[in-house]
């Protein structure tokens, strides 16, 4: 059986970072963009376009998905993208070990018993700093930008698995990421995962 770990995080946090060294760190692949581009080539969608809708809510309302269009099938492209995502997702569960980070992958793949599910979180202040760090300064406000994105990630979340994203009881390891450090949190996991690099490789 495959061993997956799920990267669910805040804004900000480091949990794409994170999630790449703990595959690195195991000798697995990590999926996060590579993700996208999955998806693209199942709807046709443009990979720009997925980046944003596979992840965030068209906005930060909470009728975020009230208006969208939606075809003769009675699906919008947000619902589209939402089955190419699942079906990616739990192809790759079924094919390899890995790491995926986001795209609700740890409501996804549930009921499947060899998943570690991870929420990395920390400190608004932290996040705040960090994303200035990575991306630069913005006219909106980082603890805006924060506060906007993860409501939009909240969103989706609830949209499409009907459960609260963050949500403790929803994860095996939450880890603050501030206050841990990034390469702390990334021991956590991997120790806390698999006992040695070699178990994977002969499937113990």
């Amino acid at each position: 059986m495959n061993r997956i770990i799920t990267i669910s995080r805040q804004f900000g946090s480091g949990g794409r970072t994170i999630g790449k060294e703990v595959a690195k760190e195991l000798g697995i692949p990590c999926y996060d963009k590579e993700l996208i581009e999955k998806i693209a080539e199942e709807t046709g969608y443009a990979s720009e376009y997925i980046m944003e809708e596979s992840e965030y809510a068209p906005n930060a309302s909470g009728f975020a998905y009230s208006f969208l269009g939606r075809g003769s099938d009675g699906l919008s492209n947000a619902d589209r993208i939402w089955f190419a995502q699942r079906k990616v997702i739990l192809n790759l569960a079924e094919k390899e070990n890995c790491v995926i980070v986001g795209r609700c992958a740890d409501y996804l793949l549930k009921d499947k018993a060899d998943c570690l599910n991870v929420f990395i979180y920390a400190t608004p202040e932290f996040r705040a700093q960090r994303i200035v760090k990575l991306y630069g300064e913005s006219p909106v406000a980082p603890l805006k930008r924060l506060a906007d994105k993860d409501k939009k990630r909240k969103l989706n979340y609830k949209y499409f698995t009907e459960q609260e994203w963050g949500k403790t009881q929803n994860y095996h390891m939450c880890l603050d990421s501030g206050y841990l450090g990034i390469e702390n949190v990334v021991d956590l996991i991997v120790n806390n995962t698999f006992r040695k690099k070699g178990e994977i490789e002969s499937g113990k």
